[in-house]
């Protein structure tokens, strides 16, 4: 018998290839008894700063961007925790907020958290696209230290 991934970590954001990522994370871990952790990552936005590292938006409208953002990251993952939980799964969230580089943030959080396994859409919700595939699941697939299935 093969041994699967102790721990897998699904990436979403909300889109519907990050859904049908979470749901092939859902499968593998109830398949092989993983834990799961479901993780979203709240990028800083490119335009908070100015060139001269001033604040270019005030910090009221920065404090209400990740307000509402953690919001929708709690509403998104408690879903797909629910659904991994009907399906017997245990399921945690991680939400890694603030982040410069989205990329980064789930490549390192999963090395901390000895991840075996992340599952990731191939685009998300950014309008840029690459030929094949979206640029975080480009970045994740370079630089994660375990393997990593891209769904699309």
């Amino acid at each position: 018998m093969i041994a699967g991934p102790k721990r897998i970590l699904a990436a979403v954001d909300g889109s519907e290839n990050a859904a049908r990522a979470a749901r092939v994370a859902i499968t593998l871990a109830k398949n092989f008894g993983s834990e799961l952790i479901v993780c979203h990552a709240i990028p800083t936005p490119a335009y908070s700063f100015s060139q001269a590292g001033t604040a270019s938006v005030t910090p009221q409208l920065l404090n209400e961007y990740f307000s509402s953002a953690l919001k929708g990251a709690k509403a998104l993952i408690d879903e797909i925790i629910r659904l991994a939980e009907t399906d017997g799964v245990r399921a945690s969230e991680l939400i890694i907020d603030n982040t410069f580089s989205v990329v980064e943030a789930i490549v390192s959080n999963a090395a901390t958290r000895h991840v075996d396994l992340i599952v990731i859409g191939t685009r998300g919700q950014s309008g840029f696209k690459k030929l094949l595939m979206g640029s975080v699941s480009s970045g994740v697939l370079s630089h994660a230290d375990c393997s990593v299935l891209v769904v699309k």
